[in-house]
């Protein structure tokens, strides 16, 4: 059935009863016609014609001005660090793979740069310090504007029009949160580069699904799945694009198991096991060699060390740490340290109130606090609780029970079934004379790395006091006691023993010189299985990630970030009254959500008509909207819902994956809405005599721009255009504005704009 509606008239072929190759024939003969002739305006020149034109559009909008400020910006602060380290080969610890960060060490290598600056604070000066950042911002600039190309790249191959594809590709060059993230040392750019190149790469690949096997076909599957693993290679958050990807590859061979598609299962495997080797086993494979590297560049001690196990610590060279750590065995007098709330385990001769505030009862035994700094009163001496030789030291190892002598007041470490101060459900700690509830003075050593080592040691090994007889840990949190405990912090006994805040660290046995001893040592640099060090690298990675939870001044909520409820302020000068406050385009992404909101309606009536019997849509304009256009959806979906389920400190810049997709989305609903009609075949047909492969081959399709939607197209750009200019003195940091010119561009009463 096909609507009277002129906006769906379509420009056909008579169906042919010829072969395929006669078809295919006439088919390209039938393009080269249009092509030629340029009527729909979608011929190869036109195409190059506008590539080249967003392109250089691009490199404006991104270069720009690129050397302001030459002052630290942002996460510059990590970045530019990071890729010091790789430089000075210096061992450092960051939550992202290593790919992006290796990119722009490779940019400082080239430059000549020596990673000498450290990048420790926001508005640090670049001149001063002789860095060559202009070079270093030139690498993520560069690929923000292959971003505008791959855009404009992946429309034109879906069989967009010239405008269609010239339209998504300007809304994201003149998207002001692409512009001010991704000419920054920072890391989004190649993260969104590869994401649209794993996009592509597919796109080329399913063009070619009727050439099953050919060289072709092999290639861009493979590139799809090397560009799915580097995207993975910058950022964990690449996995959403392989979760898009792997979608797709579902529904593909969903469709191929199907019996009416003529295949055997010996066929349907062979389609399988291609898939499964080009993205599964060779991204994996993409995603283990940046590590290799990334651990033969970083051979030296450095920052990173006190994340890593003490047995990963010993195959770095020059390792601070090893240098200052000690066995620890009985009888030692040592200091034990709170890494979390950097405190050390105190006690001094003062008692617990009999009675709290709340009206609950303690102990009045006496205290045992959480102190800043070491003294004293913060000395504990392990005592063995079995029979041990008297005649040689016996070290402390992991599963061993001992007793903690508090060595000023001769007291033993103690915690039981009563009420911690400030906290009812944990536990009281204290202490008790050492003659006194033997029982509840014993505590199991578990040691945090005891597979690489089982010996307690000063540190290189976290500890977790485990209560014996009640199987709470001692623990401590930010929270200070009242003024009878002297505003140190409380400790107490956490019945949460999984915590990771329950562990501890001694720093200092009493009477060695850790330095001294160990310079008498041989140095040895010890080796580890590569993949011990990945897997245990993947495993920090991933639990330091989900504890990124600090609250942050511009953090916001995934519900906000389409309509841009909240920005980021990430850099300001006092003198000038200059800033860069990161927010988008608020037209085009208002535009983009209201493109998703306009597809689904699309869908939702198409389905309803359907369930009546009525056909709205011509199929072959129909089959494109739901797969080219649900793809972009798909893409959008997958880059943005998954923050909903994360817990930890989020910004609107982790929506910029999700905001590029939505601009392919609403190129794909211009079409839809204001283009007559599409290209197509987009596939290629030629390979394939079988014609179930091939539902829509006997229509040519020609898509036909009207000057209504030139007009539009002219609109969109000019809102774009308007607002992206609006906002360009918050994008680029210059030129400074008045306090009412800051009021003017605080389009939203939730911005949190300086000088305002």
């Amino acid at each position: 059935m096909t609507s009277s509606d002129p906006k769906l008239r379509r420009r056909r072929v008579d169906p042919l009863e010829t072969g395929s190759s006669s078809l295919t024939h006439i088919v390209e003969e039938k393009k080269k016609e249009v092509w030629r002739a340029g009527s729909s305006g979608s011929s190869p020149i036109s195409h190059c014609t506008a590539l080249a034109i967003v392109t250089v559009l691009g490199c404006i909008t991104t270069f720009y001005k690129i050397w302001h400020p030459a002052e630290v910006v942002f996460d510059e602060v990590h970045f530019g660090k990071f890729a010091g380290f790789y430089l000075k080969r210096t061992y450092f610890f960051d939550v992202h793979p290593p790919l992006a960060k290796m990119m722009l060490a490779g940019a400082g290598y080239l430059l000549g740069y020596d990673g000498h600056f450290d990048f420790g604070n926001i508005g640090d000066n670049y001149i001063e310090n002789n860095v060559p950042y202009i070079g270093l911002r030139m690498l993520p600039a560069t690929m923000n504007v292959l971003c505008v190309m791959l855009i404009y790249s992946i429309m034109r191959q879906s069989g967009y029009a010239v405008l269609t594809c010239s339209l998504s590709a300007a809304m994201y060059l003149l998207d002001n949160s692409a512009v001010a993230q991704n000419r920054l040392i920072m890391l989004d750019s190649m993260l969104v580069f590869y994401m649209l190149s794993t996009v592509y790469c597919y796109i080329r690949f399913r063009k070619l699904r009727y050439q099953e096997f050919t060289p072709a076909w092999w290639f861009w599957l493979i590139a799809t799945g090397v560009a799915m693993a580097m995207t993975v290679s910058v950022k964990l958050v690449g996995l959403f694009v392989v979760t898009t990807i792997g979608i797709c590859v579902l529904v593909d061979l969903w469709e191929l198991m199907d019996i009416k598609r003529g295949l055997t299962m010996k066929q349907f495997m062979r389609h399988f096991n291609a898939r499964a080797f080009a993205l599964i086993i060779i991204p994996i494979f993409v995603y283990l060699f940046w590590f290799y590297i990334h651990f033969i560049i970083l051979d030296q001690s450095g920052p990173g060390d006190t994340f890593m196990s003490s047995s990963f610590q010993e195959t770095l060279k020059n390792s601070a740490i090893k240098m200052k750590s000690l066995d620890i065995h009985y009888g030692d007098e040592i200091l034990i340290h709170h890494p979390g709330t950097e405190v050390y385990l105190h006690s001094h001769d003062l008692k617990y109130p009999l009675r709290y505030d709340d009206g609950r009862i303690s102990s009045q035994g006496q205290q045992v606090t959480g102190v800043k700094e070491a003294d004293d009163n913060c000395y504990w001496r392990i005592k063995p609780t079995k029979e041990i030789s008297k005649d040689k030291r016996v070290p402390v190892r992991h599963n061993d029970i001992i007793q903690l002598e508090h060595v000023s007041t001769e007291t033993n470490l103690l915690t039981h079934d009563v009420a911690s101060p400030l906290l009812a459900t944990n536990e009281e700690v204290t202490t008790v004379e050492q003659d006194k509830q033997y029982n509840e003075t014993l505590f199991k050593v578990v040691l945090d790395d005891h597979n690489n080592g089982n010996i307690w040691s000063t540190h290189m090994k976290l500890v977790k006091l485990m209560h014996v007889d009640t199987k709470v840990a001692i623990w401590t949190r930010d929270k200070t006691l009242p003024e009878w405990g002297l505003g140190q912090q409380d400790v107490n006994g956490n019945k949460n023993t999984q915590d990771r805040s329950n562990f501890w660290m001694a720093t200092e046995i009493k009477g060695l010189n850790a330095t001294e001893i160990n310079m008498n040592k041989k140095k040895e640099i010890k080796k580890i299985p590569f993949i011990m060090k990945f897997f245990e690298l993947q495993g920090r990675m991933l639990r330091h990630n989900s504890g990124l939870t600090k609250p942050h001044p511009y953090q916001s909520t995934p519900i906000t970030w389409p309509f841009l409820i909240r920005g980021i302020s990430y850099w300001s000068k006092n003198d000038t009254r200059e800033q860069i406050y990161m927010t988008g385009n608020v037209f085009g992404w208002w535009l983009s959500i209201g493109g998703v909101a306009i597809y689904a309606g699309i869908m939702l009536a198409d389905i309803l008509a359907r369930r009546r019997g009525i056909e709205p849509i011509d199929e072959p304009l129909r089959h494109r909207f739901i797969s080219s256009a649900g793809l972009f959806l798909i893409l959008w979906l997958t880059h943005y819902l998954p923050f909903f389920a994360m817990g930890r400190s989020l910004f609107l810049h982790h929506y910029l994956p999700a905001a590029t997709c939505n601009y392919l989305l609403l190129g794909a609903v211009f079409q839809f809405m204001f283009i007559d009609g599409i290209d197509s075949p987009v596939s290629r047909l030629e390979g394939t005599s079988n014609t179930k492969y091939r539902k829509f081959h006997p229509l040519m399709m020609v898509a036909s721009p009207s000057k209504y939607s030139y007009l539009a197209a002219s609109l969109i750009l000019l809102g774009q255009l308007g607002m992206f200019l609006f906002l360009s003195p918050l994008t680029y940091g210059t030129p400074g504005m008045t306090i009412s010119q800051v009021l003017q561009h605080k389009i939203l009463n939730t911005w949190d704009l300086q000088f305002d």
